[in-house]
Formats: C-alpha cells, sequence, structure tokens
C-alpha cells in the first residue's frame, strides 16, 4: 500500500488532500420527485445522473438537479447518514433541501465551477 495515498485513519488522500464522501439529494423538479445518494466523487456522479448513464430510479423519474448535499471525512459516516435520511419522511427531506437552497437551484454548476 502506497502510504502517500492513505492517512493514518486509512482515509484516502489524493495530492495530499484528504478524500472525502458524499450524501446529496437530486429532484425532478422543486418539490418533485426526491433521490438520495452516496458518493466519493460528488461532479461525477451528479454529471452521470443528469446523463443518464445508468438505468435505474433517478433515470426513471428524472432526477437529475442536485438540490442538496454534505461532505463525511470516511465512507461509514456517509453511508449511516444516506440511510438515515433515506428512512426520513419526504417534509424532513425538503426541510434540509430549503435550508441551504430555499430556490431549489441545481447545484451542479456550484461543485463543477
Amino acid at each position: 500500500m502506497d502510504s502517500r495515498l492513505h492517512g493514518n485513519d486509512g482515509a484516502y488522500k489524493i495530492c495530499g488532500m484528504k478524500k472525502q464522501f458524499f450524501v446529496y439529494i437530486l429532484a425532478s423538479k422543486p418539490y418533485g420527485t426526491l433521490y438520495t445518494g452516496m458518493t466519493s466523487n460528488l461532479p461525477q456522479r451528479a454529471a452521470q445522473h443528469r446523463d443518464g448513464i445508468y438505468d435505474g430510479f433517478a433515470k426513471k423519474y428524472g432526477t437529475k438537479k442536485l438540490v442538496w448535499y454534505e461532505a463525511h471525512d470516511n465512507a461509514e459516516a456517509a453511508i449511516t447518514r444516506e440511510k438515515q435520511i433515506k428512512k426520513w419522511n419526504r417534509a424532513w427531506k425538503i426541510e434540509i433541501i430549503e435550508k441551504d437552497n430555499p430556490a431549489w437551484r441545481d447545484m451542479f454548476e456550484e461543485i463543477c465551477g
């Protein structure tokens, strides 16, 4: 194992930066269908959803707008959070979206710009 790629906590490091993991919510439109996911590469994953690369829920229901995300330092924390949010009722998901993104703007350009 290349020690330059791993920190003491086992998290990957790339170019001296600690790798992050993201939990995100996509929407088909404001107050539309919601999809919750987790990834270690948010710009790439958001682009895949936008382009309809993979068959599945997000493609079927047109959830292409990245409306909320949060970063985590390790995969375990992100997986736990994703599972937690997936169990939430719809109103709670809308509440966290609107706390940081009341206009329901697509945050794709923000993370890729």
